[in-house]
C-alpha cells in the first residue's frame, strides 16, 4: 500500500481509539513522523490531506523546509503553505539555528538551562537578517511563539533525554517566569511529552502513559503555569492506541505511514 492508504488506516485506527474511548477524534492529532524519508513522500503525505509533520534531525528539519519551498509548483501547492512542522528530536543548543525559524513545535525541552538558551538567542535566531551584528529592535511581526512541550523521562532511564518527574515543576515554573508575551521569541507551555520503554507489546506502555496523564493533571492542579497546560505527546506506531485510551492529545507515526526509516 501507498502513503495515501496508511494515513487512512492510521485515521480510522486513531478514530476507533478515540470512540471506544469516550473521545471526540478530533482531540487527537496525527503527527507524520518524516524522518529520513524524502520530500516527495511528505508531499505524498500532503496530497492525503496530512499538514502536521514531525522530523528528529535539525539540520534535515530546515532541509526539507527549504526544498518544499523550492519545489515545483503542483496541485500541492494550496496544501505546502499549511504545512506545521514539530521537532520531536533531541534539542542541541548549537542546532537550534537550524529549528527555531522552522518549527511551531518542540517537544523536547527539558531543562531551565536549555529554556534559557533558546530565549537568550532568539534575536540572533528569529531576525531575517540574521549575522547582522546589532540587528534593529524587531516588529511585531517578527516576534514569534514556539509551542513547547517538557520531555519528560517517564520510566527514568539512562538511554533517554528528558526531566526527571519529581524535577518538573520546577521547569513548568521556569516557563511561567521566563516566557513573556513581549518577548521576541516566547515559548509557550503546551504540555507534556514521554517515550516509554520499547516494547513490542502494547500494552507494555500503559502505565508510562498513565503516569504522564497524571504528572499534567497534578501540574495543572497546582496552577504553578497561567494557562491550562491540555497536551500530551505520547504513543507511536507500535502502541498509539493505548496511548489515546490514556489520554494522548498527538501521536507520533512514522513507519506505519511512511514505511521502515532511511538509512
Amino acid at each position: 500500500m501507498g502513503i495515501k492508504e496508511n494515513i487512512t488506516i492510521v485515521r480510522e485506527k486513531v478514530n476507533r481509539a478515540c470512540l471506544n474511548s469516550g473521545r471526540d477524534p478530533s482531540s487527537v492529532r496525527l503527527i507524520a513522523v518524516s524522518k529520513t524519508k524524502p520530500v516527495a513522500d511528505i508531499l505524498e503525505a500532503v496530497d492525503a490531506g496530512q499538514l502536521i509533520f514531525g522530523e528528529n534531525y535539525a539540520q534535515e528539519l530546515r532541509d526539507k523546509a527549504r526544498e518544499l519551498e523550492v519545489a515545483p509548483r503542483t496541485a500541492h501547492d494550496a496544501r505546502r503553505t499549511a504545512i506545521e512542522w514539530h521537532f520531536i528530536g533531541h534539542l542541541q543548543k548549537n542546532k537550534l539555528k537550524y529549528i527555531l525559524p522552522v518549527a511551531s513545535w518542540t517537544h523536547t525541552i527539558d531543562s531551565v538551562e536549555l529554556l534559557e538558551t533558546i530565549l537568550s538567542k532568539a534575536k540572533d535566531l528569529i531576525l531575517r537578517n540574521e549575522g547582522d551584528p546589532s540587528p534593529p529592535e524587531p516588529a511585531q511581526d517578527d516576534r514569534r511563539v514556539i509551542n513547547s512541550l517538557i520531555e519528560v523521562n517517564i520510566a527514568g532511564e539512562d538511554s533517554k533525554s528528558g526531566i526527571s518527574p519529581e524535577n518538573v515543576f520546577e521547569l513548568v515554573n521556569a516557563f511561567s517566569k521566563a516566557c513573556k508575551p513581549a518577548n521576541l521569541l516566547t515559548c509557550k507551555l503546551r504540555g507534556l511529552m514521554c517515550m516509554p520503554p520499547f516494547s513490542s507489546d502494547p500494552e507494555t506502555g500503559r502505565p508510562y502513559f498513565k503516569k504522564l496523564k497524571d504528572l499534567l493533571d497534578e501540574i495543572n492542579s497546582r496552577n504553578i503555569y497561567p494557562e491550562k497546560l491540555t497536551e500530551l505527546s505520547m504513543g507511536t506506531t507500535q502502541d498509539f492506541e493505548v496511548a489515546i485510551e490514556e489520554g494522548a492529545t498527538m501521536v507520533r507515526i512514522g513507519s506505519a505511514i511512511f514505511g521502515n526509516r532511511n538509512t
